[in-house]
């Protein structure tokens, strides 16, 4: 059987991180260029492997100075490392709609297994005739585990910024049309 090739559309799509700064509030960031890929062997997702990378220097806080400092080999090293990578080890049907994912997760040159939640929205066709499917994508990591292990602490003894890092995507991909030979 053929393989059905599903491409990420990054302009309906988003890749976010949350964490807790201070341990009091949240910020929120994202990654503005990144591509993925779904393959399958039927139209069911259920034997999917994915392929997912953002580029490091993408990230976006919404405070410049920041994003230098996270860009830094404080944190990603984006020069040496310049893409965060993720590739599929399994995904299984944990409820109507609802698959966990398996995968590994390469960051800053360390890569650990990472488990992340997906909820299936479905397909529908678009005004141009493309085939689309939407998921929601949601998981938690350790940041010291991939080597992002900067830490401040106030004068007042409150950490700067937390270990736990919340992962949320919400992604549309697009069937490749097949080929039609000449």
């Amino acid at each position: 059987m053929a393989t059905i090739k599903w491409v990420l559309d990054p302009t309906h799509s988003e890749v976010q991180f949350k964490i807790k700064h201070l341990v009091i509030s949240t910020v929120t960031g994202s990654f503005k260029t990144f591509e993925g890929t779904v393959e399958t062997e039927s139209d069911s997702f259920e034997t999917a492997k994915i392929h997912f990378s953002a580029d490091i220097d993408s990230i976006d806080t919404n405070q410049a100075q920041r994003d230098q400092h996270l860009k830094s080999a404080d944190f990603f090293h984006a020069e040496q490392h310049p893409k965060l990578t993720f590739e599929s080890t399994s995904l299984r049907k944990t409820g109507e709609g609802e698959y966990q994912l398996e995968g590994n997760l390469t960051i800053k040159g360390e890569t650990h297994p990472v488990t992340l939640a997906v909820e299936y929205g479905g397909t529908a066709t678009d005004f141009y005739g493309n085939e689309k499917a939407g998921f929601e994508v949601s998981g938690k990591i350790s940041r010291k585990e991939f080597g992002l292990t900067w830490s401040g602490v106030t004068e007042a003894g409150a950490i700067v910024v937390s270990d736990e890092v919340k992962l949320l995507a919400s992604v549309q991909f697009a069937k490749v049309k097949e080929e039609v030979a000449a």
